[in-house]
């Protein structure tokens, strides 16, 4: 979730809808997502069709049985990581806007994943206490003045191998600003300074461009 500074480049969105046509094709289930989230008022901020593609992905290739969200909004990612769960499997997404939750559980009911998938209202680093793991892939995308408490919580709650995903932690480059006084980027900045030193992760971060402009995701692996 990022609220962009910078114009669109047209090129970078017509890639993201050629890859949409031919590779993603037509979802009505997640169209409806996102007609939902926008006739509820919800802003426009979810992850882009690709991105959810990815995740979904993602969890996946790490065989995720027991998926962990924070930050939900309206549920769109929530769905792309739900249908990567096999049979039995669970997901607790953690949303701190009632409102926002109330929207997500009528998404991920009309997608059919009710039963796999628990929204927990409140802060998310309230919610995270109560909590008891192993979890097997997490993905991070809420207010970015607490990533790092939020990876602290993951690691507490993963197991050797468990996957950490976070989003928006390039912030169009203002990631690069040691001087910045925009609490979103100084915590992320406080996400690199955590990860680059934790001794149970191995790490990257990639940039992304498209329909969401230019931003990226830190992707990590809990060793031991």
């Amino acid at each position: 979730m990022v609220e962009r500074t910078q114009p669109q480049d047209a090129c970078w969105a017509a890639v993201d809808d050629d890859i949409g046509e031919r590779l993603l094709g037509a979802d009505a289930v997640l169209s409806g997502a996102l007609a939902a989230n926008a006739a509820a008022g919800l802003p426009d901020i979810d992850v882009s069709p690709a991105q959810g593609r990815m995740l979904h992905l993602f969890a996946r290739m790490a065989r995720a049985r027991a998926i962990l969200e924070i930050g939900t909004l309206g549920g769109y990612s929530t769905i792309e990581l739900a249908r990567a769960l096999p049979g039995g499997g669970r997901l607790v997404t953690l949303e701190i806007d009632p409102h926002h939750a109330e929207v997500a559980r009528a998404n991920v009911a009309a997608a059919g994943l009710g039963d796999r998938v628990e929204v927990v209202t409140g802060p998310a680093l309230d919610s995270l206490v109560a909590l008891d793991g192993p979890f097997d892939f997490v993905f991070i995308d809420a207010d970015k003045q607490n990533n790092a408490a939020y990876v602290e919580h993951a690691i507490r709650l993963s197991r050797p191998g468990t996957t950490i995903v976070v989003d928006n932690v390039i912030r169009e480059g203002g990631v690069l600003d040691a001087e910045s006084a925009d609490g979103r980027i100084v915590g992320t900045r406080a996400l690199f300074d955590l990860v680059a030193g934790h001794p149970r992760l191995t790490a990257t971060a990639v940039q992304t461009v498209g329909v969401k402009k230019w931003d990226g995701f830190l992707l990590a692996i809990v060793d031991a």
